[in-house]
């Protein structure tokens, strides 16, 4: 209860407080390559149950019949305005409304695509799936986008396995140095 309540306060602060930003961001993609300004997808969220994910859309609007569910390094569906979203992490700010909804917590495992279910024994994705999925998780945190599959794996079961709101508290302060470290280079 704790933790839901922490969620949602913070939630509510961060879309305070970054409005200015949100609103800025919906208007560059809005210029740069039209509607829609968001991108909706479905991911696997608590207990396996579905939910729809928000972003602000980084790449062309028909980017999912022309590749993958994952993105490469130059990867040409990543509009201009999308490069620096998602370089900035400006394009995660919409899951805060996931985070009021209850769909998602603001620390947690990313949350897969349905498609990524072959990618975990029974017991890994059973584990994974106890706690929300967040908007920043340990390996984020630990590595960005740098981990490899075993240690996104890894981290992500670890999580499930200790989380708790000291451990949320020192992945957010994580994360916050990775942002800034990244955005510095």
């Amino acid at each position: 209860m704790a933790k839901r309540l922490f969620d949602i306060v913070l939630a509510l602060l961060a879309l305070l407080l970054f409005s200015p930003v949100l609103l800025a961001a919906a208007l560059a993609v809005w210029l740069d390559s039209g509607r829609p300004v968001l991108f909706a997808q479905t991911r696997v969220g608590r207990a396996t149950q579905p939910f729809q994910l928000y972003k602000f859309r980084s790449m062309v609007v028909d980017a999912a019949q022309r590749g993958s569910h994952s993105t490469a390094q130059n990867d040409p569906r990543i509009t201009r305005v999308g490069r620096f979203l998602r370089r900035s992490s400006v394009d995660e700010l919409p899951q805060l409304l996931n985070v009021l909804r209850g769909d998602m917590s603001l620390v947690g495992p990313r949350p897969d695509v349905p498609a990524q279910r072959s990618n975990y024994t029974e017991d890994q994705w059973a584990l994974r799936h106890r706690v929300r999925p967040g908007i920043t998780g340990l390996a984020q945190a630990l590595y960005r986008s740098s981990a490899t599959p075993q240690q996104r794996l890894q981290a992500d079961l670890d999580y499930a396995q200790h989380h708790g709101l000291l451990v949320d508290l020192r992945i957010i302060g994580l994360t916050v140095v990775q942002l800034f470290r990244r955005n510095a280079n």
